[in-house]
């Protein structure tokens, strides 16, 4: 299976056509990357990335570049835990906004009958989820295709497609869904590709103009798959929580007022701050709205403004937490 459609050019970024190119790939490599392209009845185009086949790391790396739209250059590494060799990725970019806010951000919510999954990559921005965020940093795709990553345990159905279709103005046929559980490698591998992003939606959320960003960087750890989806949610977080590390370049100009947003941006500032994330939701009845909204932020966070000539830092790492999160036992 291949994707055959034509492909406007415009001298405007769109998201979802440089999600759509990221399909292609996936859709000639199909075999290679170990995921498996299921069309729908509407004609819509599902790759399952480990809901129903294996998936790994081939996969996840596709995802992640689906998330920000092929906007940022991503890498495996590997992250030093007290010693022991993790799976790490990195990732840079120069159109932090676009990449991170206007695509990769997990900000669609898509409930359909008993079906549920959140919505992340390119079709946000023609479904503008939300609607706040896109007039904030002065975006909208134009795209007659739709490509959306999702993260849940069941395989998109029609009625899921309708419900994307008609939010993006799009047809059904024209809807392309990438899909992995959080208990998969892949899943594991695109949630740690957010850093850099998580980085910039604390930093939105304490006042600070994140159109001022011009680039960012950031690594942080891969966590293993360590039990059910609720699980490795916990685990997949901590390794943004315990042990990312993210650096922007700024255009902003005020140096003491800059300083005050770096030392309420990291995660270390939440009240939650100190033991894994699936104990404090546990604690908190698995209630989102119990758990401090500040804790999901990178470790430690470092901003260079080219205006003033100042760089700030604040925060640290916490390799122990993650140990603990991870459930590693030396034998």
């Amino acid at each position: 299976m291949s994707v055959d459609k034509q492909v406007k050019s415009d001298n405007v970024i769109s998201v979802n056509e440089k999600g759509l190119a990221i399909i292609d790939e996936m859709l000639d490599w199909e075999e290679d990357l170990k995921v498996q392209s299921i069309e729908l009845e509407n004609g819509a185009t599902v790759i399952d990335c480990g809901v129903n086949i294996e998936g790994g790391y081939d996969a996840g790396m596709y995802l992640s570049r689906l998330c920000l739209a092929d906007l940022a250059d991503i890498s495996y590494t590997k992250f030093d835990i007290d010693g022991l060799p993790v799976p790490a990725i990195q990732v840079a970019t120069d159109h932090p906004t676009i990449a991170c806010m206007a695509s990769q951000y997990a900000g669609w919510r898509i409930a359909v009958g008993k079906y549920f999954g959140m919505g992340s990559g390119p079709a946000r921005a023609l479904g503008l989820k939300p609607k706040e965020l896109y007039e904030e940093i002065g975006y909208k795709d134009d795209s007659e295709f739709a490509v959306l990553v999702m993260e849940s345990s069941e395989i998109p159905t029609e009625e899921v497609v309708e419900y994307i279709a008609k939010h993006c103005s799009v047809d059904p046929e024209n809807v392309y869904i990438a899909v992995a559980p959080t208990a998969s490698i892949a899943g594991c591998v695109q949630i740690s590709a957010r850093v850099v992003e998580t980085g910039i939606h604390k930093l939105e959320s304490i006042g600070y103009d994140i159109n001022t960003i011009k680039s960012g960087f950031g690594v942080a750890p891969i966590a293993p798959v360590v039990g059910d989806d609720t699980k490795c949610m916990g685990s997949t977080n901590d390794c943004i929580i315990y042990c990312g590390e993210t650096y922007y370049t700024v255009e902003y100009g005020d140096a003491e007022q800059l300083e005050e947003f770096v030392k309420k941006a990291p995660s270390t500032t939440s009240r939650d701050f100190g033991k894994p994330f699936y104990t404090t939701f546990k604690e908190a009845g698995f209630d989102f709205f119990k758990v401090d909204a500040g804790m999901f932020a990178p470790a430690r966070i470092t901003l260079n403004d080219t205006k003033s000539k100042k760089s700030f830092t604040s925060g640290r790492i916490n390799p122990g937490i993650l140990l603990e999160s991870f459930g590693i036992k030396e034998v």
